[in-house]
């Protein structure tokens, strides 16, 4: 590695590794991080329902099949998407909730209760779920023909589903936060020691719970009284958010510091899009609605980085058959199998990735060009949006098309993301792999002559 190499592996280890491991390590993040993998079993068992529903949209053929069979039931399973995805936020708000107390109790050495600060949490999400209205020095609950005393109703309680996660999230903040100081300064009321544990211990548990209902309800009351609420007024900036992530640039910025990130030796994909979950949750909801999102769902795995990080699949299938160095040759048949579920940290630290000038241009570049790809093909509506969520080790092809609720289109797009992600690669490895050949077979003649000059 020469040193040019080296002052800019170091320059982005400065500038940008640092301050990401550091966002990383905020208990914040990482309760939300946790929350969008316990949750996601929730949303994938959903969305298997929404894609049997939307079979037909792509096979017409099979419309009257279905019209007989599975939809007059439709309403009935489609009561598991309703439990699942339909109140998503209810998941997240307590897997957050649970996690963020976890993380407290334990880093600041309290005696916090995870299941007791989840409970916490979903108790705050609620009071700001239902809508009210101020006039005449009254509260009312808002009652119209989509929201029936306060509730908003559309294939289940609105607010539940995707696009509370951000609302769940702040009251879940709020609830812990509250719950934490309570505990730092033993608010609690306190009951003689003969008194049943089990009894002590949820009586000591009800100054959090009296002190966080009252603030959720004072701060909903003020908004209210201006003619909003908590929900409304949380979804503004999270929706100016939302909509900046769906522009191709933002995606651009998001895929580089991925990847610059992998480079470096740090995780960039739990860093940086498991942050992203919630948005993409909340477009997945959208597209499920008649929108036309590409950044939802498994949109990353589908499209962006099949076979792994820096969209491998290609180089890896090139390095298994073509590779000249023993290297190469050796590490492609091991991770082939692997990558074809989206599976390569084989490659990232067998190649390696980490540290390689080499190796380091096609690893951002490719997946950069294959999101740019996916998303203006989705964008352009040439394919159908995610409207599924599926299992990010779906291999490529079959992501793709669950995804869609069974647009064969996509296939032909998911293939065409990795032949453009490995025409980048190409010429790279291709440099690397005569680089590490003309290394082994000089060794190889070393050895050779010192073996010969010893007989």
């Amino acid at each position: 590695m020469n040193s040019g190499s080296n002052k800019i592996f170091q320059f982005l280890n400065n500038q940008l590794t640092e301050p990401m491991t550091k966002f990383s390590q905020f208990r914040i993040v990482r309760g939300i991080t946790a929350a969008g993998t316990i949750s996601m079993p929730f949303i994938i068992t959903g969305s298997i329902f929404i894609f049997i529903s939307a079979i037909p949209r792509s096979f017409p053929f099979l419309a009257g099949l279905w019209s007989v069979s599975l939809n007059k039931v439709a309403n009935l399973y489609q009561l598991i998407n309703t439990a699942t995805m339909g109140i998503v936020a209810v998941y997240f708000c307590l897997a957050f909730g649970y996690e963020y107390t976890r993380i407290q109790a334990q880093e600041e050495k309290i005696d916090l209760v995870p299941l007791n600060g989840a409970l916490l949490s979903l108790m705050a999400f609620v009071i700001s779920v239902p809508e009210l209205v101020f006039k005449s020095g009254v509260m009312s609950l808002l009652h119209t023909s989509t929201v029936i005393d306060g509730w908003r109703i559309s294939n289940g309680i609105t607010r539940f589903g995707a696009t509370g996660i951000f609302t769940a999230i702040v009251m879940a903040i709020i609830a812990v936060k509250i719950y934490t100081y309570c505990v730092k300064h033993q608010w609690k009321i306190r009951l003689p020691k003969m008194v049943p544990i089990g009894v002590s211990n949820s009586i000591a548990f009800l100054i959090p719970t009296i002190l966080i209902a009252l603030v959720v309800v004072t701060i909903n009351g003020f908004l209210i009284a201006v003619n909003t609420d908590i929900y409304r007024s949380i979804a503004i900036p999270f929706k100016l958010v939302t909509n900046l992530t769906n522009t191709w640039v933002f995606l651009l910025i998001v895929y580089f510091i991925v990847h610059v990130l992998w480079i470096v030796g740090i995780h960039g994909a739990s860093i940086v899009t498991s942050l992203l979950t919630p948005i993409m949750l909340v477009n997945l909801a959208a597209n499920q609605n008649g929108a036309h999102l590409p950044f939802a769902g498994e949109f990353n795995n589908t499209f962006v980085i099949v076979g792994g990080s820096g969209a491998t699949l290609g180089m890896v299938i090139y390095i298994t058959f073509f590779a000249r160095s023993a290297q190469l040759s050796n590490l492609g048949k091991t991770s082939l199998v692997p990558a074809l579920f989206n599976i390569n940290e084989p490659i990232l630290f067998g190649t390696p990735v980490v540290y390689n000038s080499y190796t380091a241009i096609p690893f951002f570049l490719a997946p950069m060009a294959s999101m740019s790809i996916a998303y203006f093909a989705t964008k352009l509506h040439m394919v159908n949006p995610p409207i599924a969520q599926v299992a990010w080790s779906t291999p490529i092809g079959l992501s793709s098309f669950i995804g869609s609720g069974g647009d064969w289109r996509t296939i032909i797009l998911a293939i065409v993301c990795v032949i453009v992600a490995f025409v980048i690669w190409l010429p790279f490895i291709k440099h690397y792999d005569n680089k590490l050949f003309y290394n082994e077979q000089k060794k190889i003649h070393l050895t050779q002559n010192i073996n010969g000059g010893n007989k």
